[in-house]
Order: structure tokens, then C-alpha cells, then sequence
């Protein structure tokens, strides 16, 4: 096989439209297709091509990446009245790239199989500029001779491939572990920069002494920068950890275990979306505890 070949993106938003970015400067000419048309306007001096036709040109793709929202989404562009899974070829290789539950990657990739199309478990983690720039993590479960075809994507997409097993839903699992500790690490790194304003410390100080010491997390420096000067525009919105500590618990209660700070965590991101903050980017959350003493 080529080093490239015709991929295409359902679902450009921040990750999807970064990824998109990250292929057209290598040459690649991905096809993307979004229900915003503006995003598929903003992408095509990337290289981007924006068909009308997505099911005639994912019929004529070696590679589908699908960068939606979660697994509803998920199941309406590959299965759903204009699904793409009924015109894909044999061999056809399908990249599950949301954060959804286990069990939904398990039953996605059941069903492609009936239409003689394989699937890749393979969650992200590292947000926009890291996939922009091809340092994002990215999780990959599934079958060796399906990985080893779209080897090529994936190195372009990435240089952080972490090979996790053959079996699509260790992807999803492997990702649910570490966006519960993501969870955990912004509530907490919000929870003591409230704690030090409260002291009457300079926050931006507290920080850059976090940042260089033992209570350092990069999503804790990295959201609460932004919190610090108010910048909220949502790079990462609220409800999507909400949505990931949520199905972290849900995965925690099917295999009968329960930690103490996990379901914290989880009711924290529910009680900022129950504030009105879902489409706030999480770092709002230093503004929220401040408010919202939980």
C-alpha cells in the first residue's frame, strides 16, 4: 500500500477538524464531512475536500475515521438512515475515535463486521494542538492485520501510538482509566487554586509552584492557565469529561469496583453541567467550585 491513501473524517470539530489539519499538510487530501458547514469551509485551505456525497466517497476510501461525539452519534453516521456502513467495500477499515462505553465499540464493530468491514478501537487523548501537531495519544485496539493496513494513517496521525491489544473496547477501556484520572486531577488542581484565592494568594504564583513540584498534572497547569485569565472558550467542553467520568463509573460498576475519588469527580462534572457550563471549556471549573462549594 501507498503511504497515503483516500481517508475520510466524519465529524471535524476541535479533534476531528485538528486531525484534518494534521493529514492535509502531509499531503494526505482527507474528505470530511460535518453537519456545520463551516467547518468544512475552514478546512479546505488545509487540503480538505468536502464531497456532498459522503456515502460515494467513503465507498471509494480505504479508511473512515469517525471523531463524533459518542456512541448515538457514532451508530447514526455509520448504521443511521444516510449511514456509511452499507456502501463501504470488504476490507474497509473503520477508526472509532469518540470516548463511548466499552460495550458500544464491542456491538459497533460486531456490526461493521456483518457488512465485511473491520474496525479500530482507537480513542484519542492530548486535545486539538496535539493532534494538530501529531504528538497526541492515541489508543489503538484491533486486530493486527487491520492495524498493519492503516499503519500508515496512523503514524501520520500520530507519533504516540500506544498499541493496546487486539481486542476493539481495550481502546475505549484504556481511555475511560485515563480520562477518569483527567477527571480527577482537574477537579483537584481547581479545588486548591480556589482554596489559595480564598488565602489571598497570587494564583498565577501558586501555579507556576504547582507546576514545578509534586501536585503538577498537565490538564491541571494546562486548563487552570487559562482559568487564571478568564479564557473559557471551550477548546475541550465541560460535558465531555462529564460524559467520560460518567461512563469511567459506569465501567468501574460492571466489573464490581468502586474508588473513593472517581465518583466525586463524576458528581462534580454533573453538578457543572447541571450550572448551565456544558459548553463552557472545562477549566470554567476553577470558577465554578469557587461559586459551588461542593
Amino acid at each position: 500500500m501507498s503511504a497515503t491513501f483516500q481517508v475520510g473524517i466524519v465529524g471535524v470539530g476541535n479533534m476531528g477538524g485538528a486531525m484534518a489539519q494534521r493529514l492535509g499538510s502531509l499531503g494526505w487530501a482527507p474528505w470530511v464531512h460535518d453537519l456545520d458547514a463551516a467547518k468544512l469551509e475552514g478546512l479546505k485551505p488545509f487540503g480538505a475536500l468536502a464531497p456532498a456525497d459522503i456515502q460515494h466517497a467513503a465507498s471509494n476510501s480505504v479508511a473512515t475515521i469517525v471523531c463524533v461525539v459518542d456512541a448515538a452519534q457514532t451508530r447514526d453516521v455509520l448504521f443511521g438512515p444516510q449511514g456509511i456502513a452499507a456502501h463501504l467495500q470488504p476490507g474497509h477499515v473503520v477508526l472509532l475515535c469518540p470516548t463511548v462505553a466499552p460495550e458500544d465499540v464491542e456491538a459497533i464493530a460486531a456490526q461493521l463486521a456483518g457488512f465485511g468491514v473491520d474496525a479500530i478501537d482507537a480513542p484519542m487523548s492530548g486535545g486539538p494542538a496535539r493532534a494538530r501537531d501529531g504528538s497526541m495519544s492515541l489508543l489503538v485496539a484491533g486486530a493486527d492485520a487491520v492495524v498493519a493496513r492503516c499503519e500508515p494513517l496512523l503514524q501520520a496521525l500520530s507519533n504516540k501510538v500506544f498499541r493496546i491489544s487486539t481486542r476493539p473496547g481495550d481502546g475505549a477501556r484504556t481511555k475511560l482509566v485515563n480520562n477518569l484520572l483527567a477527571g480527577i486531577n482537574l477537579v483537584g488542581a481547581a479545588e486548591v487554586l480556589a482554596l489559595a484565592r480564598r488565602m489571598g494568594l497570587d494564583l498565577a504564583r501558586t501555579l507556576n509552584v504547582i507546576g514545578q513540584s509534586s501536585g503538577q498534572s498537565w490538564i491541571g497547569t494546562d486548563r487552570m492557565r487559562r482559568a487564571i485569565t478568564g479564557d473559557l472558550a471551550p477548546r475541550a467542553h465541560m460535558s465531555l469529561l462529564a460524559k467520560d467520568t460518567r461512563l469511567a463509573q459506569q465501567a468501574a460498576q460492571s466489573v464490581g469496583f468502586e474508588g473513593p475519588l472517581g465518583p466525586l469527580a463524576a458528581q462534580v462534572f454533573a453538578a457543572a453541567l447541571d450550572a448551565g457550563l456544558a459548553d463552557l471549556d472545562d477549566a470554567a471549573l476553577l470558577q465554578f467550585l469557587e461559586r459551588h462549594p461542593c
